[in-house]
């Protein structure tokens, strides 16, 4: 995948897909309505306050680059723009109605789980459970054009693993090892795995100290038996 976004590139991209989708007929986004998406305090992680020129510098870098199109109703003197960034005519990315919606949740809000991008993403397009999820973003971390999304190591205290997009930042290097390696060699160990494999071999050691103890124990005291009397 060679397409990359900065973070307020990846915003505005979000924006104006959420925008196509949940509100087609506001869309095409004049630049104060690009600006207020971008800076929504709903549907958004983190929050911005990015100002329209800073927003209009975007826009301009995003054109320069056939990633968003200025385009104007009849008779409006405002600028309004439009995406080219995935499923038109002038570019090779295509998604799925799911796909897209899970990219633009992923743009917008950072990493999330399965079940988080069941809640937020159903409202762009109609996903019937996480399993549905997990093979869309199944289907985005192996395409041959990809990957564009990366599964995280699972948090402490989580259920699931988080998944990110690829646009605009790089996963971590255990997780691209996860996404794009086969099965690991044989002799192959990583430093974390191998404290691990040492921690649980003494942890089974004690235990089987433990075990003696308790074995021994159960048997009560062992006394000599007792001498016969000789024959006077």
């Amino acid at each position: 995948m060679t397409l990359e976004l900065t973070a307020h590139e990846a915003r505005v991209i979000g924006c104006l897909i959420e925008k196509q989708i949940a509100t087609p007929d506001q869309y095409p986004l004049s630049l104060n309505a690009l600006t207020n998406a971008c800076n929504q305090k709903s549907n958004r992680h983190p929050v911005l306050e990015l100002g329209e020129r800073e927003v209009q510098a975007v826009v301009d870098g995003l054109m320069k680059r056939q990633l968003v199109l200025e385009k104007s109703g009849f008779g409006s003197r405002v600028p309004k723009y439009q995406h080219l960034f995935c499923n038109t005519q002038f570019g090779s990315l295509k998604f799925s109605p799911q796909g897209t919606a899970i990219v633009c949740e992923l743009l917008l809000r950072g990493p999330q789980t399965p079940g988080e991008l069941r809640t937020h993403a159903a409202r762009l397009a109609p996903l019937s459970d996480v399993s549905e999820v997990e093979l869309e973003l199944e289907e985005l971390m192996t395409r041959p054009d990809g990957p564009f999304v990366a599964k995280l190591p699972r948090e402490p205290g989580r259920r699931e693993s988080r998944y990110m997009q690829l646009f605009s930042g790089e996963a971590p290097p255990e997780v691209e090892e996860e996404t794009h390696a086969s099965m690991p060699d044989a002799g192959t160990s990583r430093p974390d795995l191998a404290g691990r494999v040492a921690a649980l071999e003494a942890e089974v050691a004690d235990l089987r100290r433990a075990l003696e103890v308790l074995t021994t124990l159960a048997q009560g005291p062992q006394f000599p038996a007792a001498a016969t009397t000789a024959d006077s």
